[in-house]
């Protein structure tokens, strides 16, 4: 730990930068929904899994709760296989990614 930083503190920014990428979801959110083409609706979805990700991990370190960690990996790797799928899906129905 950094001298004269207080362990609050440090627990304080990490819920700070958490609630930071919870408001980038929002907007992510909404291009996923708004989004004019397919692909943009895709890395939306595939940004918005990275991000819960990130935020999940956030949360692990500010709260100190490990299993959060372990959400947060099972998390990525269900976010990698719906990117696999989504993309083998529109390959098959003839759009190209």
């Amino acid at each position: 730990m950094i001298p004269g930083l207080s362990g609050d503190f440090v627990t304080q920014v990490f819920l700070l930068v958490a609630a930071g990428f919870m408001l980038l979801a929002v907007a992510m959110f909404y291009r996923a929904i708004v989004g004019p083409t397919t692909q943009d609706r895709v890395l939306a979805v595939n940004v918005l899994g990275t991000n819960t990700v990130i935020v999940l991990a956030l949360l692990a370190v500010g709260l100190g709760e490990q299993s959060l960690v372990d959400i947060a990996l099972v998390y990525a790797l269900l976010n990698f296989l719906m990117a696999v799928a989504i993309s083998k899906f529109t390959v098959e129905r003839g759009d190209v990614l």
